[in-house]
């Protein structure tokens, strides 16, 4: 096994872990054990690995020694084994393939869904412009906006976002990746037996039982509504896939619908527009890097224009700046964790089948070896010295591999389209007394990391 630190009886390492920031924790860990080291998470042993050239041995060069999903205990809890995220072996094949293609079927990477991230982009700017420049909060309206996008694609039709229903969807959704990056939650997965004698994970499971029951009506909805020569979405092309399998492909049931929608929903809301929030306070706390991505828009976009995916190509800073906008944000900085399927040989080490994995992303997104200056928020990461866009090995926010995102090219036209449409329309500022200075740029406590919670200004560029 990898060399780490010697556990104690029953905590293991947990002294030497900051619940509330275990990255942070691992960060200062990899500096002294190197790039693989084994750690002791209460009685679980789990194998970290850091730095980009590891992490991109594991998951690309060693895809299948490390391909498996670990049973972590409070999402095996929530999602039984069924769905995208938590699945192995044949069914989450079968799952992840036909999720696959059936999203690009219904236009992700394609001009389809560049016409439905810009429709939402209108509504999205209204709602901006209705504060009058005056101080809000942009959390709750960006999860709508994005959630609209994916919900597009899943249930064939978007919600307006003073919906109750979709307002409480949201907020749910929203409040779980919160929670689930809890001290007392991360320790439900090493102390399961303790954890649930507490009720640690009740509000979480609470909250989870009611976006299954949304989610169990519109399938039944969409199942008597069902016309199979004009599907509405994800969720019509699950219902006939049901009607056209064979008994052989088992894979196909109704649970394994209601958790893909989940997992759909869930990594299409709370990743994107969590992303789009760190821009704007990054905008805020830079104002000269927002006015440069300003003029570019303004050069290559036509007052009155919404911008195209085409557009990216002729606005390298733009793009620059939301890559840089993921790297330094890392909001998902522990990944999620992988399991040995066999014995498996790395890095001059031997890991025993079942260990879990974890390919730790904030140390690829801040490898010092690969990042000029790794702790600052610098879009020249991403530009040469011509000013053009240079792509980056070791930019990771979507993971890698087998595992890799599956919504990774929605994710990357999104980001795209609102933060370049937001940004064409408004200069964010800071409200009023507050200064530079006072924004904070440490992440909220959760399983993402959010920013903290904060007001923005967004004053109309015309006036």
């Amino acid at each position: 096994m990898p060399p780490g630190p010697k556990p104690l009886p029953l905590i293991g390492n947990l002294n030497l872990v900051d619940l509330k920031k275990p990255y942070e924790s691992l960060m200062k860990l990899s500096e002294k054990y190197g790039e693989i080291f084994t750690l002791h998470f209460g009685p679980k042993k789990m194998v970290v690995i850091a730095g980009y050239r590891a992490v991109k041995d594991a998951l690309v060069n060693q895809a299948d020694d490390f391909g498996e999903r670990a049973d972590v205990p409070l999402f095996t809890l929530m999602s039984k084994e069924k769905g995208l995220v938590f699945t192995n072996g044949e069914n989450w094949k079968a799952i992840r393939r036909f999720t696959l293609s059936t999203l690009r079927d219904f236009g992700m990477g394609k001009k389809t869904i560049e016409t439905r991230i810009q429709d939402e982009l209108i509504p999205l700017i209204e709602n901006f412009k209705s504060h009058n420049g005056k101080p809000f909060d942009n959390d709750s309206i960006l999860n709508c906006a994005v959630s609209n996008v994916i919900c597009s694609i899943i249930f064939g039709e978007r919600f307006e976002y003073h919906d109750s229903t979709f307002q409480k969807l949201v907020h749910t959704m929203s409040e779980n990746e919160k929670l689930s990056g809890a001290a007392k939650l991360v320790l439900f997965n090493f102390f399961p037996r303790i954890a649930t004698l507490l009720g640690a994970h009740n509000k979480l499971m609470q909250n989870f039982d009611d976006l299954k029951e949304f989610v169990l009506k519109r399938i039944k909805h969409q199942k008597q509504e069902l016309d199979t020569n004009a599907l509405t979405g994800f969720i019509d092309a699950y219902i006939l896939k049901q009607q056209e399998s064979t008994k052989a492909e088992t894979y196909f049931d109704d649970e394994n619908l209601v958790f893909s929608v989940l997992d759909l929903f869930g990594a299409g809301t709370e990743t994107t527009s969590t992303t789009l929030r760190w821009g704007i306070l990054l905008m805020m706390k830079y104002p000269e890097i927002q006015e440069k991505v300003q003029q570019e828009i303004q050069t290559h976009i036509k007052q009155g224009q919404l911008p195209t995916v085409d557009d990216r190509r002729k606005m390298p800073y733009t793009d620059a700046v939301i890559h840089e906008i993921q790297r330094f944000a890392n909001i998902v900085p522990m990944n999620v964790f992988h399991t040995t399927p066999s014995d498996v040989y790395f890095r001059g080490y031997c890991i025993p089948k079942g260990t879990e994995v974890i390919p730790f992303l904030t140390s690829v997104l801040y490898d010092k070896t690969q990042w000029e200056t790794p702790h600052e928020f610098n879009p020249n990461h991403f530009l040469d010295a011509a000013g053009k866009f240079v792509k980056r090995d070791a930019f990771m926010p979507f993971s890698a591999g087998r595992r890799a995102c599956v919504g990774e090219s929605l994710a990357k036209m999104e980001l795209f389209l609102f933060f370049t449409g937001l940004l064409q329309t408004f200069t964010f500022c800071l409200p009023p007394g507050v200064s530079k200075k006072d924004i904070d740029l440490k992440p909220d406590v959760g399983f993402i990391l959010c920013p903290l919670p904060h007001l923005v200004c967004a004053k109309l560029n015309n006036q």
